[in-house]
């Protein structure tokens, strides 16, 4: 088995459901104490014990990103326990109204797909990039989407945030190019997850119409992928958006 991270601390956002907890999964598979930040304290605790009794050296704490004080409380307690951080994932988000016209699209829900998606990142990388300055290494991966690189219709919360996620991997990448610290981002399609339950039919129709390759992703294949881009190889990229999309992406 390969264990290249070995003596890696990995903190995954969202990582009790979907994309972060199968990379939190492959990362524990490889060798890395994981740290699992989630708000649904009933996922969270299943998916702690799962790791426990694969002999994983792991802790779930209830974060809210978009919480300035419940993210930096996180931070504080994966220290105290596993004495730093090497692996920064931000998988943590929310879809919001589908299918829905800007003129019908609520004002509220766009503040609250900023507050967790865009905000939450921020706070998720800010965080964890200032544990990793100390000790001059460090791997901070943002999930975007295909949504902020090419735009999906009716469904502006979602693209509006993640489009400002990847601005965001742009521009921190650059800051922290002679730290030893690579800041990277990931662009899925329309991925197999609990995230799409609540997508309109005609919404996940129309994004899975767009995918060269006829299907969903799967989670496992996301995070095969993103366990690259955190990877100590993976040493000379940084303020990147990779893609896993089918096909869909076209730069």
């Amino acid at each position: 088995m390969n264990r290249r991270f070995e003596n890696h601390v990995a903190v995954i956002s969202g990582g009790a459901k979907g994309i972060g907890k199968a990379i939190a999964y492959r990362l524990a598979y490889e060798g890395a104490k994981i740290a699992c930040f989630d708000l649904d304290h009933k996922a969270l605790e299943k998916t702690v014990q799962e790791l426990r009794n694969s002999s994983t050296e792991v802790i779930g704490i209830p974060v809210d990103v978009s919480d300035e004080p419940s993210v930096i409380k996180g931070y504080e307690k994966v220290i105290e326990q596993f004495g730093g951080i090497h692996i920064v994932i931000n998988a943590a988000g929310i879809v919001g109204p589908t299918h829905t016209s800007i003129l019908q699209y609520e004002t509220s829900a766009f503040d609250n797909l900023y507050k967790v998606n865009l905000k939450g990142s921020f706070l998720m990388a800010k965080y964890g990039l200032s544990h990793m300055v100390h000790q001059k290494y460090g791997r901070v991966l943002l999930l975007a989407s295909m949504a902020g690189k090419d735009g999906n219709p009716f469904m502006v919360g979602y693209t509006a945030s993640k489009a400002g996620v990847i601005g965001m991997v742009k521009g921190l990448g650059k800051e922290f190019a002679t730290h030893g610290i690579t800041v990277n981002g990931l662009a899925p399609a329309v991925i197999k997850t609990e995230m799409n339950l609540n997508t309109a039919p005609e919404q996940l129709e129309y994004m899975k119409s767009l995918i060269p390759m006829g299907r969903l992703g799967t989670v496992e294949e996301v995070a095969s992928v993103a366990c690259f881009i955190v990877s100590p190889e993976n040493s000379f990229s940084t303020g990147f958006v990779y893609d896993i999309s089918g096909g869909r992406a076209t730069y």
